[in-house]
């Protein structure tokens, strides 16, 4: 829970906005108060404002916009560096606080016209390395499937619908344990998932994962012994409620085990990946349909998954009727 006591007035100013606004998710809203916080506490002792060296201790609550006037772009350089030389921070870690400070001056500066002029508008973000994203091969893939499928544990047809869907729809962990039974339209084999902001978006849902689900369901327990509030839940836990992120991880890691796939390089996320890349390589999907599918909001986000486009091309230029010479 975020104390709004604790900040002061222009954070709370701008954490209302993103929410109803912006229409930013909570976590979202927790990340934007956890790393200004953090920004201000650091601001207030390099400014001079307070002698604590434990940032934890500073106390913020009572600075005002006079504050934010004495704030220059080295100064966000000098907190970017402190990330870097305290905590060893990661390079997207990094970019991703100096998003944050981004955002929020532009919002002090152009929303509210509290300064006359933006010290984020030239912050630059550290480059960050291109990294390739791990996926299953299409052969581990369908050695997942068929591992899960042919289990005579309890839960699997349950644990082989959720791994379907990953492969299949290329969804997020979150997304999953949200479904609800009234959020599938059986007759138009699709349904709805809330993504990351509360995005609503439409997923399709091909020959596999309608009968994986409709096996579930099948198996599934009576509503009247799922506790009250999860009796609509698609994906139900032996506690007779919500399955929670952490038991779709360890389902997950456990069907990985058993094809003998590494668990340290393959997780929940690394199956929204093979999809994607799958769906990339084998379907001709286009890059716009993949962000849209996936719930990107950015085209930059999608674009990791044409790394399979260089074989693709290299497989087009030896495929021309040319090539022998």
């Amino acid at each position: 829970m975020i104390d709004i006591k604790e900040n002061p007035d222009f954070l709370n100013s701008f954490l209302q906005y993103s929410t109803v606004i912006l229409n930013k998710s909570k976590n979202s809203i927790k990340e934007y108060n956890y790393d200004l916080s953090n920004f201000f506490k650091f601001m207030s002792n390099h400014l001079g404002y307070t002698s604590e060296k434990d940032l934890k201790n500073v106390d913020i609550h009572s600075l005002d916009i006079d504050f934010l006037k004495k704030i220059e772009l080295e100064d966000i350089h000098s907190y970017l560096y402190y990330l870097k030389d305290t905590f060893n921070s990661k390079p997207a870690t990094i970019a991703r606080k100096a998003s944050t400070i981004r955002v929020f001056f532009s919002y002090i500066t152009n929303k509210e016209k509290a300064l006359e002029i933006n010290p984020a508008q030239n912050l630059e973000s550290p480059k960050l390395d291109k990294r390739q994203p791990k996926y299953l091969t299409l052969e581990e893939s369908k050695k997942l499937l068929d591992v899960t499928l042919n289990n005579d544990k309890r839960n699997s047809e349950r644990d082989f619908a959720i791994i379907t869907l990953f492969l299949n729809c290329g969804m997020r962990l979150s997304e999953l344990v949200s479904i609800n039974i009234t959020d599938i339209q059986f007759d138009d084999c699709k349904m709805t998932v809330i993504g990351k902001g509360n995005k609503e978006r439409t997923i399709y849902l091909n020959n596999a994962c309608m009968k994986a689900i409709k096996q579930y369901i099948a198996t599934r327990p009576p509503k009247d012994k799922i506790k009250k509030e999860d009796e609509n839940a698609l994906f139900i836990s032996e506690r007779l409620e919500r399955i929670s992120k952490r038991t779709v991880q360890y389902v997950v890691e456990k069907e990985l085990q058993k094809a003998g796939l590494d668990t340290k390089k393959y997780s929940t996320h690394k199956l929204r990946h093979t999809a994607a890349t799958l769906m990339y390589q084998y379907g001709n999907v286009d890059i716009r349909a993949l962000q849209e599918l996936l719930g990107h909001e950015s085209i930059a986000t999608t674009e990791i998954y044409t790394h399979v486009a260089n074989v693709q091309v290299r497989d087009a230029v030896e495929r021309n009727p040319l090539s022998e010479g």
